[in-house]
């Protein structure tokens, strides 16, 4: 084995132009693939973490049904006394949830005495929304930071303070409707402006959890949602079967499941966005393997007709079809190494130069976001894998035709 590939190194440099473009352009080809991988993983992560760490959480509990009628943030949904107490048991029994925040969602009119217009309200533990949405504060551009808020006090969003002309340190009534038709008015100070993390259509501001029960007249322990953070976003997908097996069960008078439990895929548009870059990944890959596959299968295909004599004399000297066959294969393997490596050695120093220049990016309302690329080792060797096996794969027809040659023909060929 150790001399067929000695000689099918010597035949690589016998025709050393041609085997430096086609290791060219494998390098070129893996070079864009890992690059790719890396700065779109790295704008993913980046996004989904604005998302799930300054809003959704990165799993959410409703009682059932609530998700589908969420446009309407309705109160005759909300989980009550018991049920909020199976979910935190639940909770603080599973080793991988960092924490929860428990939150009250509805929809009011806010006033500033002139001017009425509707509000969402997010009703929250202040100490426990900091924990499961630490990048919340961030969103604060006016008024203090420390603590999120207060009792009385309101986080306006952008949009609303614009358009009312409210500013920090003023008073407005917010007026909502309770689930039995009741309505309630109450003044707030505002404590805040807060930046939208879905742009400048963003309508959600913030009070305090028992400020909202104050004004929906609840006297009783019941909340719209459960907001869950982990403490690994790799144990996403093992905690969501978790908790639906854990919670799937418990079923109502009616014989129907009580909650639901959905991740953030399913709670924001900007899942979307993340499974377009992942279809675009895929193409990317695709594209390489085309990019493999032509090249060594042209490279391969001209080394063996203009090498029909010398496997012929290699043949009639007794060398078996199948040393012939491993060969040709060892030389697309070896050409499909070379490639992979210089293409792996220039990623990785591009992708280390990339995250010393400190590049940064806007995303709509999010200024001076820090993209730091990093490929995983599952990656690069997905990338590596793929591109020696199509190598070889690439090889595999030119080989297969050069040791079936006839040895008589072959020695004929001019």
């Amino acid at each position: 084995m150790y001399n067929i590939f000695k000689i099918a190194a010597r035949n690589l440099l016998r025709y050393k132009r041609r085997t430096l473009l086609t290791s060219i352009l494998i390098t070129l080809g893996v070079v864009a693939v890992l690059l790719f991988v890396s700065v779109s993983g790295s704008f993913k992560s980046l996004m989904v973490g604005q998302i799930t760490d300054s809003m959704l959480g990165h799993l959410q509990v409703h009682r059932k049904g609530y998700i589908a009628s969420i446009d309407s943030l309705p109160l005759n949904r909300n989980l009550q006394g018991k049920q909020v107490a199976k979910v935190k048991e639940v909770l603080d029994a599973s080793p991988e949830v960092e924490a929860y925040s428990m939150r009250i969602k509805l929809g009011a009119m806010f006033s500033n005495y002139n001017e009425t217009t509707n509000i969402r309200i997010n009703a929250v533990n202040p100490k426990q929304e900091q924990q499961a949405s630490p990048m919340l504060t961030g969103r604060i551009l006016q008024g203090e930071k420390e603590g999120l808020l207060d009792k009385g006090e309101i986080l306006v969003p952008e949009l609303i303070a614009k358009g009312m002309k409210v500013k920090v340190g003023d008073t407005i009534v917010l007026v909502a409707t309770n689930k039995d038709g009741l309505v309630n008015g109450q003044p707030f100070v505002v404590r805040g402006i807060l930046e939208s993390i879905s742009g400048p259509g963003g309508r959600d501001g913030y009070i305090h959890l028992s400020d909202a029960k104050t004004l929906l007249r609840i006297d009783k322990p019941e909340v719209s949602e459960i907001a869950i953070r982990l403490k690994e976003m790799a144990t996403l997908p093992d905690v969501l079967a978790n908790l639906k097996e854990a919670l799937g069960g418990i079923l109502n008078k009616q014989g129907k499941p009580v909650f639901e439990v959905h991740s953030w895929e399913k709670l924001s548009p900007f899942s979307k966005i993340a499974a377009m870059i992942d279809l675009m990944t895929l193409f990317i890959k695709i594209m390489l393997v085309a990019i493999v596959l032509v090249s060594i299968m042209n490279v391969m295909i001209m080394s063996v007709y203009e090498r029909i004599h010398e496997i012929g004399t290699i043949a009639a000297i007794g060398t078996s079809p199948s040393k012939i066959l491993a060969l040709f294969l060892t030389e697309g393997l070896l050409l499909g190494i070379l490639g992979t490596l210089i293409g792996l050695v220039i990623s990785l120093l591009a992708i280390a130069g990339m995250n010393v220049s400190s590049i940064s990016f806007d995303f709509g309302r999010q200024k001076d976001l820090l993209l730091a690329p990093v490929i995983s080792t599952t990656d690069v060797l997905l990338v590596v894998g793929i591109v020696i096996a199509v190598a070889v794969i690439g090889s595999l027809q030119p080989a297969w035709k050069a040791s079936r040659m006839n040895p008589i023909t072959a020695l004929r060929h001019v």
